[in-house]
């Protein structure tokens, strides 16, 4: 086979763009793309490297003739044809036969027929389809392209949908654009279509008279996909967002929400990324009527309100170990968020904090204040932490163990309530031995310091929460020694792990009750706190007894299949009273049994259940269970958590209860699945006697359906609230979603 190797001087390879538009050929074409020359690059930039398995010339007529695989090559430009012909009399230069063209940037065409002019500056290519470097198709009749790079395609369709299935073959695509003409400015990264129609699964719909698309990775402004809702308390919701490139890295996003029985109202979005971090702050803005009675089900409407939202997020990296970050969540209301579908937190954190850490110490300046979305919440009672402080460094090879000491202090201030500041220090070292028949052996020695000044204690109203008022101190000491003794062996073909434990704590009685209970409040014993040095939450509180604890984690590890177990249990040496309340399962000497249980079954079954058992009956105090059932497409969640304490109603933060959730989800035809959850509070009388819930009320439950595949997403979903809090009502809900992979704006 000859080859001929030729350096022609030229100013370039064009590489139109364009599409069979009414045939709406978008599928793969059997060409094989030119493949980087493996000749070097002419020094020449307006040369062409040139090669063809044979070559003719036409002297009489002064035609030049490339045959079989043709290739030219300009500045990473390739061409691919059959058949190339040079007319040197009239410059045109004409490329047939399986034709493929590739750019720098990796855009792909593909072609029946080329024609140029001999600068290869612009041409006119038919039957075309060019697939983009991020996988974006458009084919055309008939395209041609401009000196400055501009594609003008007449009878066009565009997508960014797969073309083929799953086995590979042809389909048409979920959504496509057709038009009548379409315009690529590869400077600009966007196609604009003129007498354009929008087609779904194969059927025209929407007339788009004008449109443009963006294809590349920066922002552009535009249209967004809209967003439709129906709630029965605010009518048909239909909400058209506008996003503003104000920059590379800025934007504001205007979303205007329409409803047909209540006033529009405003969400504006506003982000900017930095070289050093980034911010985002959202706001929503309206006016309705609202209720100010949230402990009636009918509630009593004011006149008209002004009501709104924002949400402020930042983090800021200052130097490598320097870093800064807020949040800024506030509302008008207690009932905003919920009947308008933003939110259902029930609390509201605002938070700004500055820290440093290297690989040996923490620093942090942090302030943080709560705005109770909660009905029988007083806003008053609510702290507001300014500033809490914490350092923390850490010593190696301190008498063959290591020591962290922490400093910290914080001040709680209430408008309405008992104020609180409190600071202290302290030291932990910890050494772990292994003995030479493989037991683990861990020493901790623990000393604290504190200092705590607190007034209006008696707006407190859980008496054991209030400590005493003005300026207390306290000293807190604590050793331990744990030990563990892994033992593993085979079984069933795999291999098991028995490990028992034992820990021993010893602390000296502790002035508890003297001082304020802020953040130790919700204590209950479960697997994660039963061989803690304290097992009460936070600072305020610290365990003081010489104990004994217990228990045993066994693991089995077999060919798809893992089972994980640990149970335990503490008995208190020390007779003194304590001030650990009833129910907890620690009050008495002898402590419940706690454990927890996790299956993981392939990737099919993950059951996890955490309980507690009474010591005395076995009742279950604790009976939390949480299971995912199926596979990726086709599965079940399960939760249910049963609180029964038996505790004294006062201590609001220990209350029972009793609830179950369940989910689903079920495809039942490729790319269309049903999905459906709920939520039902089963609590009684008798395990809360405030609550007002009957054994069986339902919260809320959500039922639907969806499409989706790689570049498309539809769903509808029902929505059902059973409960009335001032003016966000009970009723039901509906929303339609669509979402579009770069769809146009």
């Amino acid at each position: 086979m000859l080859r001929h190797l030729l350096w022609a001087s030229s100013a370039a390879i064009a590489l139109a763009v364009a599409a069979p538009g009414d045939a709406q050929e978008l599928q793969d074409r059997p060409v094989q793309v030119p493949p980087p020359s493996p000749e070097a690059s002419p020094a020449d930039p307006n040369q062409v490297q040139f090669s063809s398995d044979a070559l003719e010339y036409d002297g009489n007529a002064d035609v030049v003739t490339s045959l079989g695989d043709v290739r030219m090559a300009r500045q990473g430009s390739r061409l691919r044809a059959d058949r190339v012909v040079w007319d040197r009399k009239t410059g045109q230069v004409v490329a047939t036969g399986n034709i493929a063209v590739t750019n720098p940037q990796g855009d792909i065409a593909y072609g029946d027929s080329i024609e140029l002019t001999d600068s290869l500056r612009d041409g006119v290519i038919d039957n075309m389809l060019v697939v983009l470097e991020r996988g974006d198709r458009l084919a055309a009749v008939r395209g041609s392209r401009e000196e400055d790079g501009t594609i003008n395609l007449n009878s066009a369709a565009y997508t960014p949908c797969a073309v083929v299935n799953s086995a590979g073959c042809p389909k048409e695509p979920s959504w496509k654009i057709t038009a009548v003409r379409v315009t690529y400015r590869p400077e600009r990264e966007r196609i604009y279509f003129v007498g354009g129609r929008f087609h779904l699964f194969g059927l025209a719909s929407i007339p788009l008279p004008k449109l443009s698309v963006p294809i590349g990775e920066n922002s552009d402004s535009g249209w967004l996909t809209p967003d439709i809702r129906y709630k029965a308390v605010n009518g048909l919701e239909v909400t058209t967002p506008y996003y503003w490139s104000i920059a590379p890295n800025r934007g504001l996003t205007i979303a205007p929400h329409v409803f047909t029985s209540v006033l529009p109202m405003l969400q504006l979005q506003y982000d900017s990324l930095g070289t050093s971090g980034a911010f985002r702050v959202t706001g929503y803005a309206t006016a309705s009527r609202r209720s100010d009675d949230l402990s009636r089900a009918t509630g009593l409407s004011t006149e008209m309100a002004f009501r709104g939202y924002v949400d402020a997020v930042a983090r800021y990296q200052l130097s490598p170990n320097w870093s800064a970050s807020g949040s800024l969540r506030r509302t008008t209301d207690r009932t905003f968020l919920r009947r308008y579908d933003i939110s259902r937190d029930d609390r509201l954190r605002s938070t700004a904090s500055l820290e440093r850490i290297d690989r040996d110490s923490y620093f942090a300046l942090t302030g943080w204040s709560v705005q109770t979305l909660r009905v029988a919440d007083d806003q008053g009672l609510q702290p507001v932490a300014l500033p809490e402080v914490d350092f923390r460094r850490r010593f190696n090879d301190v008498v063959g163990g290591r020591i962290e000491v922490q400093l910290n202090s914080l001040a709680l201030t209430r408008t309405a309530g008992q104020d609180t500041q409190r600071a202290f220090a302290s030291a932990r070292w910890d050494r772990r031995l292994l003995t030479g028949r493989g037991q683990e052996l861990t020493l901790t020695a623990f000393a604290r310091g504190d200092a705590y000044n607190t007034r209006d204690t008696l707006t407190t109203a859980v008496a054991s929460y209030r400590g005493i008022e003005g300026f207390r101190t306290r000293a807190i000491g604590a050793v331990a020694a744990d030990l563990r003794w892994p033992l593993i062996g085979a079984l069933w073909g795999g291999t098991q792990r028995l490990t028992p434990r034992f820990q021993v704590v010893a602390s000296p009685r502790i002035a508890n009750l003297s001082l304020p209970n802020e953040d130790s409040r919700a204590l209950d014993l479960d697997d994660s706190n039963l061989f803690a040095l304290n097992r009460f939450p936070g600072y305020d509180r610290f365990e003081d007894s010489t104990r004994a604890t217990y228990g045993a984690e066994w693991t089995l590890d077999l060919p798809g299949l893992r089972i994980n177990a640990v149970a335990g249990q503490s008995y208190r040496l020390s007779r003194r009273a304590t001030i650990l309340p009833d129910g907890t399962g620690l009050s008495d000497r002898l402590s419940d049994i706690t454990g927890r249980t996790e299956v993981r079954l392939r990737d099919f079954i993950s059951f996890t259940h955490r309980y507690r058992l009474d010591k005395d009956s076995f009742a279950f105090r604790r009976n939390e269970i949480d299971a995912t059932i199926g596979s990726q497409n086709n599965y079940v969640l399960l939760g249910y958590l049963r609180l029964d304490r038996n505790i004294f109603p006062a201590i609001e933060d220990l209350q029972d209860r009793e609830e179950v959730r369940v989910a689903g989800r079920v495809q039942f035809a490729p790319f269309w699945s049903a999905f459906a959850s709920g939520v039902v509070d089963l609590t009684n009388r008798r395990e809360d006697p405030l609550s007002l819930a009957d054994g069986f009320d339902p919260i809320r439950h959500r039922i639907g359906v969806q499409y989706e595949d790689d570049c498309l997403r539809i769903g509808l979903t029902w929505r059902r609230d059973y409960q009335d809090t001032g003016d966000a009502r009970r009723g039901n809900s509906f929303l339609l979603s669509l979402a579009f992979t770069r769809p146009g704006r």
